[in-house]
């Protein structure tokens, strides 16, 4: 179980790419979520459309979410691909 795992971190240790896409992956869905709350946040209808405001803000909030859980997925499948080709060219299999 040790080899795996010093295995795995020395890959993960010389990947720069698998580096850069689990850094990036875990900064979007961050950010979306952040950039959700601060766009919907300030999101307001008035006059007769005034009670649907919550309804909106939460379908906006949704599709928010859907991006954040998007990118983060995207990039940690790029991590994936990008530490199994790493892998194969430092241990040369």
């Amino acid at each position: 179980m040790r080899e795996a795992i010093s295995e795995f971190l020395l890959v993960i240790e010389h990947s720069r790419g698998t580096q850069i896409a689990l850094l990036l992956g875990v900064l979007f869905f961050v950010g979306f979520h952040l950039a959700g709350q601060a766009f919907a946040g300030k999101f307001e209808l008035h006059g007769m459309l005034a009670p649907m405001t919550d309804l909106v803000r939460g379908r906006l909030m949704h599709g928010y979410d859907k991006a954040a859980w998007a990118a983060l997925v995207g990039f940690l499948l790029a991590a994936v691909r990008n530490y199994k080709k790493d892998r194969r060219r430092i241990f040369e299999i």
